[in-house]
């Protein structure tokens, strides 16, 4: 309305009490100028209202004007909206809403479109979640008419690519239940915008026989072999010899010194033909186009480069690492690298990296865009003996990146699930095509480094300010069935619980423990994680267990024992849990207690004699005979039995724990840390179902 008396005269029309605002081409935040009144009852307050307003009104604010709406009361407020994020595209963003929205913070996104049942787990992840349900007497939110709107402003996000942005904030849950928007704001660009299509396009860019070079070499050269210890050619000689490599070995040093055994070369064109697959360089980065050419011609068809001084070295640097790039395709080569730390193969005895340790071999695969942090997963691999297959260093990722080592991971028989770390992100959609196409066979872990920068049009958009954090790019882990973890310990737990346990078949989550409070603690783990079940233990299971525990035993989930075992108490309760059909998993608690004891004896100076023999060998077999338990009777029933013990960290000795390493599964730290692990399997498992 352009005056007042419009104003007015809309009112009277619609009933009493109504809401005004000022609305212009450039106003975005109407409450945080005061430019908003409520709840006014009669014809006189609307005129006072609209007269203020208008006089509120300023030069940058365009085109003004008094909107006039009911007023709709109710005790909740939502906020929805599209977000064309720069990274992952037209995004939908669900939340609780109000002027407060963006400090609250409690909003989750999905790339664009979303269908009904992606709608539906937007409503149910927002950590207030409760407040869509019955609510101090006001009845549950009509579910179904939110999933209307959020399929809506995916359809209007992937159709209008002029919209930049669309804040509906707030949506007011009506005493019936009835979601009403009360306020929307929809930034539009001048001209349509033109979505580039992803850069590279889903699917792999480098063939199999390729990376069947880097990770199963005929024969390895370490191009710039040093004498010095403390030089990388050096280091990846001796842990490339180390590791036991059984292929054939060569060096090149311009001196064609003898070093650890390995009698080097002055020049590549010295070496024998078609015997060599992997080249490993350790030159300054003048040399390397050199290198590459004479390695192609001797039949070399996979390039670790540590070599520095490209992209992070100016734009000097990221010509010449254009360069490369362009001539290993010339060659036919495969590029990882440069300033990479090294490739671990473990089938193949492969240690060609400058960083150590070298861990077992097991089934977790790792792409890395920071050497450390593969250095950090190996370094857990070989405390928990949950192995590796392959592990790479990507460096600056010039040709080949994470993607591209996902999905070759994807293909690899020994490989049973991806664990990657990622920072710089230059296309969100295409990472996530990719990355997602391989979840769809294989689970794959992500954990990124850094905040997003997209989405940042917050001076607009209450949208876009949410946006301006990484909580796109969990949305888009979601939706891609890609799970997502928030550290390198979680990470790596995520990846080593893939590895090793089965995915439950569902929700329902069970705690066996020889102590109350860690159950309690477990017990709390489980219900804050939202999507697991602390199962209400089932009649006939309690009846069964009341048989093996004394009177005293806690009859109900949590287990707890009660300090009631004999010697098979353990695992005749673990047995009548896991074959319960309600059961979906187990969390067993306490493993390890009696070697605990056992080790005590063993230190205390009377031992042995004193009959401590005995009852030590008593205690220590006890914990190996439960750590088999659960291994056997996971494996028998195809459910996840995760075991936790602070022991598996403070005394990795402890007959409990070095006995579950032995089984070949994790032992967590604590039962947060395994109902963690167990999240995330069962996230994996409904989205792949």
């Amino acid at each position: 309305m352009a005056t007042a008396d419009e104003a007015v005269a809309a009112a009277a029309e619609m009933g009493f009490p109504v809401v005004t605002k000022l609305c212009g081409d450039q106003i975005a935040h109407k409450t945080e100028r005061g430019l908003v009144r409520l709840d006014l009852a009669d014809e006189a307050a609307v005129r006072v209202a609209a007269l203020e307003l208008l006089g509120a009104a300023s030069d940058d604010d365009g085109d003004v004007g008094v909107l006039v709406a009911p007023m709709i009361r109710g005790a909740r407020e939502l906020i929805a909206g599209v977000v064309r994020d720069e990274l992952f595209g037209p995004t939908v963003m669900f939340g609780i809403g109000g002027i407060s929205a963006e400090v609250v913070g409690d909003v989750v996104f999905r790339p664009a479109p979303v269908d009904r049942d992606v709608a539906a787990s937007m409503l149910d992840e927002v950590r207030a979640a409760a407040l869509l349900g019955r609510f101090r007497g006001e009845p549950a939110v009509d579910r179904d008419a939110l999933i209307d709107v959020l399929v809506a402003l995916g359809d209007v996000a992937v159709a209008r690519t002029d919209v930049v942005s669309v804040d509906i904030n707030p949506i007011v849950v009506a005493a019936d239940g009835t979601p009403v928007v009360v306020d929307a704001l929809v930034e539009l660009v001048d001209a349509t915008v033109n979505v580039p299509a992803p850069a590279n396009g889903p699917g792999r860019r480098h063939g199999a026989a390729l990376f069947e070079a880097l990770f199963n070499p005929r024969g390895v050269l370490v191009a710039g072999v040093s004498g010095h210890p403390g030089k990388f050619g050096f280091v990846t000689l001796h842990n490339l010899l180390a590791a036991g490599y059984k292929g054939n070995v060569f060096g090149t040093n311009l001196n064609a010194e003898e070093v650890l055994g390995i009698r080097t070369v002055a020049s590549v064109d010295e070496l024998p033909d078609g015997v060599i697959d992997l080249v490993f360089v350790c030159t300054p980065a003048s040399t390397v186009p050199d290198v590459l050419r004479a390695c192609a011609a001797k039949g070399i068809r996979a390039a670790f480069l540590t070599s520095a001084g490209f992209a992070e070295a100016g734009d000097e640097g990221i010509a010449a690492q254009a360069e490369l790039v362009a001539l290993s395709g010339e060659l036919g080569m495969l590029l990882v690298g440069p300033n990479g730390q090294g490739v671990v193969s473990t089938p193949a005895d492969l240690c060609a990296q400058i960083v150590a340790p070298y861990p077992p071999r097991g089934r977790i695969g790792v792409a890395s865009q920071s050497g450390n942090f593969v250095s950090s997963f190996m370094n857990m691999a070989v405390h928990t003996g949950v192995g590796i297959s392959r592990a790479v260093s990507a460096g600056n990722a010039a040709a080949v990146g994470v993607a591209d080592l996902v999905e070759h991971y994807g293909t690899d028989p020994e490989t049973a699930v991806a664990l990657s770390y990622i920072e710089g992100i230059k296309d969100g959609a295409e990472l996530m095509s990719r990355l997602g196409a391989v979840a769809a066979t294989m689970p794959v872990v992500v954990m990124k480094g850094g905040a997003t920068a997209a989405g940042a049009r917050a001076a607009a958009s209450h949208t876009g300010a949410l946006a301006a954090n990484d909580a796109v790019f969990d949305g888009a882990c979601r939706r891609a069935g890609v799970t997502r973890a928030g550290g390198v310990e979680e990470a790596f737990e995520a990846a080593a619980s893939f590895a090793t346990q089965p995915l439950p078949a569902g929700p329902n989550v069970v705690v066996l423990t020889t102590a109350g409070g860690w159950g309690v603690v477990t017990a709390d783990a489980i219900v804050k994680d939202g999507e697991l079940v602390l199962l209400e233990l089932p009649d006939d299971l309690r009846a069964s267990i009341d048989e093996l525990l004394p009177a005293r035993w806690s009859r109900n989930n949590p287990v707890d024992c009660a300090g009631g075992e004999r010697r098979d108490t353990i695992p005749d309760v673990l047995e009548l849990v896991v074959h319960h059909h309600d059961v979906h998993a187990v969390v067993y608690l306490g493993i390890g207690i009696q070697s605990n004891q056992a080790a005590m004896m063993r230190r205390g100076g009377f031992y042995p004699g004193n009959g401590l023999e005995r009852i030590v060998d008593y205690h220590e077999r006890q914990d190996r005979r439960f750590a088999d338990a659960a291994d056997d009777l996971s494996a028998s029933t195809g459910k996840p039995i995760l075991t936790a013990t602070e022991l598996a960290v403070t005394d990795p000795s402890n007959a409990g724990p070095a006995q579950v390493r032995a089984t070949g599964r994790l032992c967590y730290p604590t039962g947060e840390r395994a109902v963690r692990a167990l999240g995330h399997l069962w996230r994996y498992a409904r989205h792949s179902a």
